[in-house]
C-alpha cells in the first residue's frame, strides 16, 4: 500500500567528519585518493541508516560522494576547464570564483549511476536521486565558448537527459533536478528554462521534481532574503508554466519562509513536495510546527499529492541537528496522518 505524506528530504545531509569538514559548504575530501571512493561508499550507507531511523520514506544518498550539488557533476564532464577559473555572481548574489566552459560539453561516462545502483541495495523504500538542473547549473560557470545562456542550457539538459535515464535504469523511483536559479531568472525561466528541464526529463518513466528553493542557510542567501520584503513571492513568476509542464513533483521552500502558502494553487494537479524543515537554523522544528505547515498546505493541494520534505539541503548543519529534524519531519507527518484517517 502507498504511504500518505511520505516524507524524504530535499538534497544533502552532513558528512562524517572523517570524511570532510562539518558544518561547510564545498569542504575538500580528507581522505586520501585510494581510500576516497570506499569512505563516500560508508558515508552513503550511513546517510540511509540515518534517515530509515528518522523515519523517512523516500530515501537518497544525501549527496555524500558530492562535494556540492552542482560542481561535482560538471567535473566529470568535457569541455569545462577547472583550472582556468573567472569570478562571477552566482545567482545575482555572491561571487565565485568558477570553472570555464572552453569546447562543446559532453559526458565521457554516468557521474552517480553507480552510485545509485548502491543506494537501490541498501533499502527496499523507494529511492530518489537529485541532479543540478541545466539553468543553475549554467549559473555556476563562466561560458566562453557557446556565449548562449539557453545554447549552454540546451547542452546541459541533452547531457542530463542521459544521466537521468541510466539512473531511471539503476532502479531510481525520482529523479529531482535542482533549480534555485528559478528564483531569480523569471523571464528566462518562462522563455526558455522550463522547455530545458522538460528536454532533461525527455523519455523518463519515473517520476520527476524540481526543486525550487531559497538556498541554503549562508550569509549570502540569509541576507538576499532580508531584502525580499514582507512576502516571498518569486514562485508566482515560474508556477503557471510549471503547471502545464511534464514535471510530476514541484518541490519549494515553506518553514518559516515568506512564501503565502496560496502560492500552491498555481500548481493544482500537482504533487508537491512541501519544505516543512528550516535549514537555515539550528533550531530543531516540533512535530507540531512541521504538522501546522503540512495543514496549511492541505488547503491547496490534495493529501495524495503532498510529499512533506525539508526547505533544502542539510549539509551546513551538524550531524545531531540534521537527524533530529529529519525525526520531526516524519512525526509531523505522522500527526496529519492520523489526522487525516
Amino acid at each position: 500500500m502507498k504511504t500518505l505524506l511520505p516524507t524524504s528530504i530535499a538534497g544533502s545531509l552532513p558528512k562524517p567528519a572523517w570524511l570532510a569538514q562539518p558544518e561547510t559548504l564545498w569542504s575538500p575530501w580528507k581522505l586520501p585518493e585510494d581510500e576516497l571512493a570506499e569512505g563516500k561508499l560508508d558515508a552513503l550507507r550511513l546517510a540511509v541508516q540515518n534517515q530509515l531511523l528518522s523515519g523517512i520514506d523516500i530515501v537518497s544518498d544525501g549527496e555524500q560522494s558530492r562535494q556540492h550539488f552542482v560542481t561535482t557533476f560538471i567535473e566529470h564532464l568535457n569541455g569545462v576547464d577547472f583550472e582556468k577559473r573567472k569570478t562571477v555572481k552566482i545567482r545575482n548574489r555572491y561571487d565565485a570564483s568558477v570553472p570555464v566552459v572552453v569546447d562543446a560539453v559532453t559526458r565521457p561516462e554516468a557521474v552517480f549511476v553507480k552510485d545509485a545502483k548502491f543506494l537501490r541495495q541498501l533499502t527496499s523504500q523507494p529511492i530518489k536521486w537529485a541532479l543540478p538542473g541545466p539553468m543553475t547549473m549554467i549559473d555556476t560557470l563562466y561560458d566562453d565558448h557557446y556565449k548562449s545562456r539557453e545554447a549552454l542550457a540546451w547542452e546541459f539538459a541533452k547531457i542530463l537527459n542521459q544521466e537521468a535515464k541510466e539512473l531511471e535504469a539503476a532502479g531510481v523511483d525520482i529523479i529531482q533536478f535542482d533549480e534555485p536559479a528559478f528564483n531569480v531568472f523569471f523571464d528566462e525561466v518562462n522563455d526558455w528554462g522550463i522547455a530545458a528541464l522538460e528536454r532533461a526529463v525527455e523519455g523518463l518513466k519515473c517520476e520527476t521534481a524540481v526543486h525550487i528553493c531559497y538556498g541554503y542557510g549562508i550569509k549570502a542567501n540569509t541576507e538576499w532574503k532580508k531584502t525580499l520584503g514582507d512576502e516571498w513571492r518569486q514562485y508566482e513568476s515560474v508556477f503557471p508554466k510549471l503547471q502545464k509542464s511534464s514535471i510530476d513533483i514541484v518541490s519549494l521552500e515553506c518553514q518559516n519562509s515568506r512564501v503565502p502558502m496560496d502560492l500552491i494553487e498555481l500548481i493544482r494537479g500537482k504533487k508537491v513536495m512541501v519544505g516543512a524543515i528550516d535549514v537555515a537554523t539550528s533550531t530543531i522544528e516540533t512535530p507540531q510546527e512541521v504538522a501546522h505547515t503540512l495543514r496549511n498546505a492541505l488547503k491547496f493541494v490534495d493529501a495524495d499529492k503532498l510529499y512533506p520534505s525539508t526547505n533544502c539541503g542539510m549539509t551546513p548543519l551538524s550531524r545531531r541537528i540534521a537527524a533530529g529534524k529529519m525525526q520531526a519531519l516524519s512525526a509531523g507527518a505522522a500527526i496529519v496522518r492520523g489526522e487525516l484517517a
